[in-house]
């Protein structure tokens, strides 16, 4: 029997060494990995945060070593009895400043490191064509994945305060809009947007918001009863809701005209947004002031809702908003139920644009009963059930797509590479993109940090290949702007982030 337990004690003396060791090898290389990923994303040099990685094993841990040696050989105390080989001080001294590294890395910048990872883990395979970058890759990025918590712990929503909420009352549960296996919307990344093939000419023609059903895209024409709507009827919440209840019966045509009526007679508050100071953001001011934030926009639908008999909710959570926020920033929104199903609604974004303190009106229905898996690529939800779909995204999905809008896909067009929203290129960036609908594009390279935008070249018809050529090295967010002719507006349908090193 001792003889067995001696067995065993070596066994797990032998397994117990295997773990430290693997120890000392996986938590520097967890350190350079995060480091690494942090420069890949802010376009730092890569290379020398590797080599500085040195330094966390063995450079710092042998030289604690080495020096803690020379002050035991001055003590003359060598003849104590060393409980310790130096194997196991290394392990433990690696240990011990590894973790104080990366503990401070993660308390210092929380965010910036989940996004830094779920962007740009897998940085080291960028150039790799072989079949074992495919087996890993999901492995990095599952990795980053795991971190979100990091960031959510970090994250906080600066409008969440700002919302209407019922108390204590449970938000009602979403019913999950599955997109039919026909829609060309169920993965908007593979599949081709509709195009009507009957059409003479080959142009698409949008569908209408018709009685007793919510299509998208419609186009841009405000309800007419919101058009002819009285001053008297605007004078409260109350008059506002019954007057669109009397007017229009149907629930889909009725939400429509709420949605219309917030984003045209709500201007953005740039000046609020620009100086971080919110006013009160209640449905009745917001209206009687005709000013708000998009908790201002959202709070008022879901008021005039409640008077017009329509269920419409408010949803808190992060947007990416125009400037290649990759991760996004606080926003809130709306989500209506129509029947048995749940529709997304944005007014705030289909009200116009903000450029620093200055608000500029331009309606649009582009984040109005926008399916799910659009609107997922630019809004994501704390509660992911409001993702609305049976297989929500992570945060580090989500982080990765690249950042088109909804009107990108209804133009006919598909990002063909590249695939992710940051990209690192030496020194031209380049971009494929389908143009099924025969669309016109034109793309401007735009420095992160400030200064001259550049345009890009753009050429071909039914496959786009467009090439920005920027002066100098830098972080670019490449917006891309279309429109049907050749010469008149062309509106913003996506953007896309591109390390240049020069």
């Amino acid at each position: 029997m001792p003889a067995q337990l001696n067995g065993l004690g070596k066994l797990i003396f032998v397994l117990f060494r295997v773990f430290w060791t693997a120890l000392v090898i996986l938590v520097p290389a967890l350190g350079v990995w995060v480091a690494s990923s942090l420069a890949a994303y802010q376009n730092g040099p890569v290379w020398l945060v590797c080599i500085a990685g040195l330094l966390l094993f063995p450079g710092l841990p042998g030289l604690w070593e080495f020096v803690s040696a020379m002050r035991e050989r001055k003590r003359k105390r060598r003849w104590h009895r060393q409980v310790l080989t130096t194997w196991d001080r290394l392990i433990l001294r690696t240990l011990a400043i590894n973790l104080l590294f990366l503990g401070g890395l993660m308390w210092a910048r929380p965010e910036a490191i989940f996004t830094a990872l779920s962007s740009r883990g897998d940085w080291a395979l960028d150039h790799v064509q072989a079949p074992i970058a495919d087996r890993l890759r999901p492995t990095f990025l599952g990795a980053a994945d795991g971190l979100q918590w990091l960031y959510e712990a970090a994250h906080d929503n600066e409008f969440e305060a700002l919302i209407d909420s019922d108390g204590d009352a449970p938000a009602p549960a979403p019913a999950t809009t599955e997109n039919d296996p026909e829609s060309p919307w169920k993965d908007p990344w593979k599949a081709p947007s509709p195009i009507d093939e009957n059409a003479e000419d080959g142009t698409p023609v949008a569908p209408e918001v018709i009685a007793g059903a919510a299509t998208w895209p419609s186009p841009a024409l405000v309800h007419p009863a919101i058009l002819a709507m009285p001053e008297s009827a605007k004078g409260s919440v109350a008059a506002v809701g019954e007057y669109i209840a009397a007017a229009d019966s149907d629930p889909y045509s009725r939400v429509k005209a709420i949605h219309d009526f917030a984003a045209t007679h709500v201007a953005y508050d740039a000046v609020a947004l620009a100086e971080g100071r919110y006013p009160d953001q209640s449905a009745e001011t917001v209206l009687s002031t005709g000013l708000g934030v998009c908790a201002g926009y959202a709070n008022l639908m879901k008021a005039i809702g409640e008077v017009t008999g329509d269920e419409i909710v408010v949803i808190g959570g992060d947007s990416r908003k125009r400037g290649g926020e990759i991760a996004g920033g606080g926003h809130a929104w709306n989500a209506a139920k129509i029947g048995e199903s749940w529709y997304l609604i944005d007014a705030t974004w289909d009200a116009g644009h903000v450029s620093g303190r200055t608000f500029t009106a331009e309606y649009k229905t582009d984040y109005l009963f926008t399916p799910a898996t659009l609107m997922g690529v630019t809004h994501y939800p704390d509660d992911p059930a409001w993702q609305l779909r049976s297989d929500p995204l992570s945060r580090g999905e989500f982080t990765r797509q690249p950042m088109m809008r909804p009107s990108f896909f209804a133009q006919g067009f598909s990002l063909i590479a590249p695939t992710r929203s940051q990209f690192t290129v030496d020194h031209d960036i380049e971009l494929t993109i389908g143009n099924r609908q025969g669309q016109h594009m034109t793309a401007m390279a735009v420095p992160m940090e400030g200064g001259p935008e550049h345009r890009c070249t753009v050429e071909g018809e039914a496959e786009l290949a467009i090439t920005c050529s920027p002066p100098e090295a830098g972080t670019y967010n490449v917006q891309l702007y279309a429109s049907p002719e050749a010469v008149g507006t062309f509106w913003m349908v996506g953007e896309i982030q591109a390390n240049v090193r020069g």
